[in-house]
């Protein structure tokens, strides 16, 4: 048997998870960055969901939903959208004032702003949030394996159950070659919105 089947499932699981941070994460980043009140609020829950232990992330979801690909998208969101939030916020906080300054004095409005100013000039983070996000999703994916997802973290669940070390190494380089393809992708997009 191929990894190819288990791979894909483990990409479209990993792809949604990170989707889903990448909209929930960026807006809850952008919304701190905009609001004092709501970093203070949002630091301490991210230091939790981070310091927690990741088996400990899979208890709340099995609590609430059965055994399957959706308690296993639940987990691995509430363990990777912490990248996603904190790179948004330090993103769009790092921007220099002497841009917003020369926006203002352009006539830019808020909206105009934070699109044509902040957003852009925050991009390179954000990108550094997104392959977090999906390390952090693919590292998730293999602890999740243990609620009942079919992709390669089950391979690698499995064959550490069984000792194979020939099916432990084929299932984990296929997880790696994913990761480190995500990773140039977004290395490349990260030098073109440089560029």
């Amino acid at each position: 048997n191929g990894i190819w089947a288990p791979a894909m499932i483990s990409v479209y699981l990993c792809a949604t998870a990170v989707f889903l941070c990448m909209v929930g994460g960026g807006l809850i980043g952008i919304a701190a960055a905009a609001s004092d009140t709501v970093s203070r609020i949002i630091r301490p829950v991210n230091d939790l969901l981070q310091t927690l232990p990741q088996f400990v992330l899979l208890i709340p979801a099995l609590m609430l939903f059965q055994v399957g690909d959706f308690t296993a998208l639940l987990a691995i969101i509430a363990y990777a959208i912490v990248p996603m939030i904190r790179y948004t916020e330090h993103g769009l906080h790092s921007v220099p004032d002497t841009l917003i300054d020369a926006g203002r004095s352009c006539g830019c409005s808020p909206w105009q702003l934070f699109w044509q100013v902040r957003l852009p000039q925050a991009m390179p983070q954000i990108l550094v949030g997104i392959n977090q996000t999906i390390l952090y999703g693919l590292g998730m994916l293999v602890i999740a394996a243990l609620v009942g997802t079919t992709g390669l973290g089950q391979a690698i669940y499995v064959a550490l159950g069984e000792a194979d070390a020939g099916k432990g190494l084929i299932a984990g380089l296929g997880m790696a070659l994913i990761a480190m393809t995500a990773d140039r992708i977004l290395q490349t997009l990260a030098k073109s919105t440089q560029g």
